[in-house]
């Protein structure tokens, strides 16, 4: 599925957070994006899953205006923190809720959670316990293999790499690409990790103050240019 972003504003008070005239994303691309706190990227992703309201200007999924219509939801799956989990629900009520919305019967459920078994590393299934009794890292798998269980056309993470350990950081790597690469998901990811989000990335959208500074295929070139960004700004 493809989105479009057309004079896209969004302000917070006399701030703007966001300004962005056009940026179209392909069907089947893993785009990164990429900037330092308050560039912008979350206001970016909340706009794109009808989160919040924009000032002016629309995003369109699909060809449709995700604020006039909720069809583009059936396709897309997300996670943008632990606020969008249900924590008075244990994980399992909770992937079954999320995968009832998605019209998945219990055996499809309990088949694609089969997937993730290593990611989940038997700490998530039978320990008898709510979402929010469980650690930071364990509420951020959650919320990921949710996003990603539904097979969505569209995946949106941000920060999928927080709070994990090594060991799971490389697995949603692994994982975040092989949905793309199999299904031809299109894939938007943020995170301050910028070796994963340039290994895996096969474009690149540099954010700063709420405007795109670069937008880049990825290239050993692209790479090096946002190293240099990113070098400058923390010596400035």
């Amino acid at each position: 599925m493809e989105l479009q972003l057309k004079d896209l504003v969004k302000r917070f008070g006399d701030k703007v957070a966001l300004d962005i005239p056009e940026l179209t994303v392909e069907k089947g691309t893993l785009l990164g994006l990429v900037g330092n706190n308050g560039a912008g990227k979350t206001t970016l992703f909340r706009l794109i899953l009808d989160l919040l309201k924009a000032d002016s200007g629309y995003v369109l999924s699909n060809g449709v205006e995700v604020s006039k219509s909720e069809d583009w939801k059936a396709y897309t799956g997300s996670f943008i923190d632990n606020r969008f989990l249900i924590d008075f629900l244990t994980p399992e009520e909770y992937f079954s809720f999320v995968g009832g919305t998605y019209g998945l019967s219990k055996e499809e459920i309990e088949a694609r959670l089969a997937a993730f078994g290593r990611f989940m590393n038997e700490e998530l299934l039978g320990q008898k316990k709510y979402i929010r009794n469980f650690s930071a890292g364990n509420k951020q798998k959650i919320g990921i293999i949710a996003a990603m269980m539904v097979q969505p056309d569209v995946l949106i993470l941000d920060e999928p790499f927080n709070f994990l350990d090594p060991s799971s950081q490389i697995e949603i790597r692994n994982m975040i690409l092989k949905m793309n690469q199999e299904r031809q998901t299109t894939v938007l990811i943020s995170s301050h990790n910028l070796n994963y989000t340039t290994d895996i990335s096969t474009r690149l959208v540099l954010l700063e103050k709420g405007l795109i500074l670069k937008d880049m295929t990825n290239s050993p070139e692209a790479i090096a240019e946002l190293n240099n960004y990113f070098i400058e700004k923390a010596n400035d």
